[in-house]
């Protein structure tokens, strides 16, 4: 039988981590609790602790669809960078009004993300109304826009 992890493993682990982002270790995001668990040989519960300690200090953010990133990146969620991206298109012409947005399943691809993730854009677009639904045919630029 494996001997207990003393008290205080969490703490070790996020000073770990901590040090690690203050050097740029993580430019892509903080690794999964999986990865961690296995780095440090402790379970999951203890992982999710120490990254609760560096959440509380502000070092690191959850970013809804992305995961756990470093606290100073700008990184905005998937379906922000999709409306962004998709109403520039609209403002500058690519996308005028009357054009019928790609399928989800085209932007899904395009864009590498889940249907959740292009779902809620758009609906963000049409509820900001930039986007407008025709049942059983799909979206649409607004001519508002």
């Amino acid at each position: 039988m494996p001997s207990p992890s003393p008290r205080g493993t969490y703490q070790v682990i996020s000073q770990t981590l901590r040090e690690r982002i203050a050097a740029g270790f993580y430019p892509d995001g903080v690794p999964s609790e999986a990865e961690i668990g296995r780095e440090f040989g402790v379970a999951r519960t203890t992982v999710r602790r120490a990254l609760r300690s560096l959440e509380e200090s502000g070092d690191i953010k959850t970013v809804a669809g992305v995961g756990r990133k470093v606290a100073g990146d700008t990184g905005a969620a998937p379906y922000e960078q999709i409306m962004a991206d998709l109403l520039k298109q609209i403002r500058k012409g690519k996308l005028p009004a009357g054009t019928r947005l790609p399928s989800e399943a085209a932007l899904v691809e395009k864009y590498g993300v889940s249907r959740g993730t292009v779902r809620r854009a758009v609906r963000e677009l049409e509820t900001a109304g930039h986007v407008e639904a025709r049942h059983g045919v799909g979206r649409f630029v607004s001519s508002s826009s």
